[in-house]
């Protein structure tokens, strides 16, 4: 089984999550970073390209062997509904069209999560603007392993098996830990991508729905870009709970990897949080930070010390029944 994690709980932090009062220093010092908040034109052209890559895909994938398929969803295709998640995740932010146009960029995120085969865009939104807003919360921040998570998945290969699991944990999480009563929203993504479904399947038959499905749960496990949710909070250096990665795959992850920057200014889009760096680059150079999610998921398995546990976590300040 490997060696066995040497933390047998979560690390407590009793002060404020940092980016809140990052923030407030940096603009105090740089107030020109505020002119890169809004949404970024372009954006959406990109996110069309993708949908647009995958729907070709349909066509060629149509009658390739079972192994052709899984091999291209790993290689191609789970790389490009990834970036397509990233980009829900940025629309999540209304970074598409702006707070202003907030049912544009709902309709966007409808229509970047058809290649993806399983409705996401809505249900993650609900839950990831708490992730922002309660950094850490025992019970608002579902992107923290359950107690049940960090004991059973506590040896290298139980945390290997982790990773490969680490789409289901991710997706039926929140349900369990923070359940929140579905939007009407969510009931139109779920139609939308079931009609989808149906057409691919209709269409191009079951090894296309296959191709598209697989990619997407492929490419949230054990695959190079889903090393950004190992990397993104897990405590790889005492005390630091929050990780920037500056590597390549940025580029096909809407700077995904810029987190740090991320957390202090979610009004600034990704393609812009490479220039909130460079203007405050003091406040970040000297961070611990990532340049490899190869390495990251290495180190997440082999290591000892790091492991579901290696989390920074608050306790809960609602209100007590």
């Amino acid at each position: 089984m490997g060696a066995h994690v040497s933390r047998t709980d979560f690390e407590w932090s009793y002060t404020e999550e940092p980016h809140a009062s990052r923030r407030k220093i940096i603009l105090e010092k740089y107030p020109q970073i505020k002119k890169l908040f809004g949404y970024d034109p372009w954006f959406k052209w990109q996110v069309t390209g993708y949908v647009l890559m995958q729907f070709i895909m349909l066509f060629v994938m149509k009658d390739r062997s079972w192994p052709m398929i899984f091999l291209v969803a790993y290689c191609f295709g789970g790389v490009i509904n990834h970036a397509l998640m990233l980009a829900i995740h940025e629309i999540s932010h209304n970074l598409a069209f702006g707070h202003a146009r907030p049912m544009a960029n709902r309709w966007l995120g409808f229509f970047a999560n058809l290649p993806i085969g399983i409705p996401i865009s809505i249900s993650f939104r609900k839950w990831h603007l708490e992730h922002h807003r309660y950094q850490g919360d025992e019970v608002l921040d579902t992107d923290i392993p359950t107690y049940v998570e960090a004991k059973l998945f506590c040896t290298t290969a139980g945390k290997f098996l982790w990773v490969v699991l680490q789409p289901f944990f991710y997706a039926l999480r929140p349900m369990f830990v923070y359940p929140k009563t579905p939007e009407t929203l969510e009931v139109v993504n779920l139609l939308i991508q079931l009609t989808f479904d149906s057409l691919v399947y209709y269409f191009f038959g079951g090894k296309v729905l296959v191709y598209l499905i697989a990619g997407s749960l492929m490419a949230m496990g054990l695959h190079p870009v889903a090393g950004h949710f190992i990397s993104e909070h897990y405590m790889f250096k005492k005390g630091f709970e929050t990780y920037s990665y500056y590597g390549i795959l940025n580029m096909v992850t809407f700077n995904v990897g810029y987190h740090n920057e991320h957390h202090d200014f979610p009004a600034v889009p990704g393609s812009r949080l490479p220039e909130v760096k460079r203007i405050a680059a003091e406040f970040y150079d000297n961070l611990p930070q990532h340049h490899s999610w190869v390495s990251v998921l290495y180190d997440f398995v082999t290591d000892p010390e790091i492991g579901p546990y290696a989390r920074i976590r608050r306790k809960h300040r609602g209100l007590k029944s």
